[in-house]
């Protein structure tokens, strides 16, 4: 049995901007539009030490789990497999 088939509908969003500076369809945005402005402010102070301080974490994180692999080999190899 088929699935029935869903129309996609644009909603508007941009997903990503493809008018590129240096591209030939570049066409500059006119003053006063969204694109003109900045949409984001820089991060401040908090944001960039939790930015920081969660990279930390998910690096230690992975650093712990090949330094733990690592010990279990050690190990196996210690006392099963040359004892």
């Amino acid at each position: 049995m088929k699935t029935p088939k869903v129309k996609q509908q644009d909603d508007g969003r941009v997903l990503a901007k493809m008018n590129v500076e240096g591209m030939p369809w570049y066409s500059p945005a006119p003053a006063g539009s969204p694109q003109d402005a900045k949409t984001q402010d820089p991060p401040g102070l908090r944001e960039t030490l939790s930015i920081i301080f969660g990279s930390l974490g998910a690096a230690l994180l992975v650093a712990a789990a090949f330094g733990g692999a690592g010990f279990l080999v050690l190990l196996f190899c210690r006392y099963v497999w040359l004892a």
